[in-house]
């Protein structure tokens, strides 16, 4: 599909009753497994992509064209729509986002995310009208071409104030953000009042809320639309990893060698 044919499906998808899950790929095997599994989008994840790299996560340690060229090639191995958890915009200043929606849409992105963290840790979220101005200027840039996701990272960054995570997102709404997100809601309380807020505009969570994973059908009768799964799918299967290798060293062999069959991995390759 094209850029704007993977953009309507994109699209569209947020419009569908019950929303839908949108696990988080890093390499072009892990997007093919994740759409063997019947997944209809997917994401990149920031962390998962600097973490591969041996970086840091949020640090401007992976820059704009690694992320994009790692996007690019996840949406072309899967010929699904990808969302670039393209961090703050790979800069302070709106026209630095507005300069990332754009090279979004020349990879072929079906959307994008923007987050108010400025990888400053004396200062991590930007104030609240900059916030908010960054998330205009790349709304009128992605209007009508890119779906734009904007993020408060409030409580990962241990703000735990439910109500500025609210003013921002409806800020975010009113300014033309067309998906709202606010990383770890304390609880299900939480996570309900963000929707109601931000209503009608489709609001996206990932994996749950801080107290913990809960079913998907619960997630979606609270009006979740958009259910990612970020970094988890990378930091499970490094874990499944990690749980293998050490009983390897200590003489055990078999957990190493009961992985993911050749014939089933040549088999996903198109």
């Amino acid at each position: 599909m094209t850029q704007p044919e993977l953009y309507e499906a994109f699209k569209a998808l947020h419009a569908r009753d019950g929303g839908f899950v949108m696990p988080n790929a890093w390499d072009g095997l892990s997007a093919l497994v994740c759409k063997a599994a019947g997944f209809e989008a997917l994401g990149t994840s920031s962390a998962a992509i600097a973490w591969s790299l041996g970086r840091h996560d949020g640090a401007h340690a992976v820059s704009r064209e690694e992320h994009l060229a790692n996007a690019r090639l996840i949406g072309s191995v899967s010929g699904l729509p990808v969302n670039g958890d393209t961090e703050d915009g790979y800069g302070p200043s709106p026209d630095e986002v507005v300069a990332t929606v754009e090279a979004a849409i020349a990879a072929g992105l079906a959307g994008v995310a923007i987050e108010d963290t400025t990888a400053d840790p004396a200062q991590p979220i930007h104030r609240f009208d900059a916030a908010v101005e960054r998330v205009k200027q790349a709304a009128k840039a992605a209007k009508g071409r890119i779906v734009l996701t904007a993020r408060t990272d409030n409580f990962l960054q241990g703000v735990d104030d439910l109500d500025d995570t609210i003013k921002r997102l409806v800020a975010f709404a009113e300014v033309g953000a067309d998906v709202l997100y606010a990383p770890y809601p304390p609880d299900m309380d939480a996570i309900r009042a963000i929707v109601r807020a931000v209503a009608p505009k489709p609001v996206n969570v990932v994996v749950g809320p801080g107290s913990g994973p809960v079913p998907v059908s619960e997630l979606q009768a609270a009006g979740v639309k958009r259910i990612s799964l970020g970094a988890v799918t990378y930091k499970h299967a490094i874990g499944a990893l990690q749980t293998a290798l050490t009983e390897a060293a200590s003489g055990n062999l078999a957990p190493i060698a009961s992985g993911i069959p050749t014939t089933t991995i040549m088999a996903l390759i198109p």
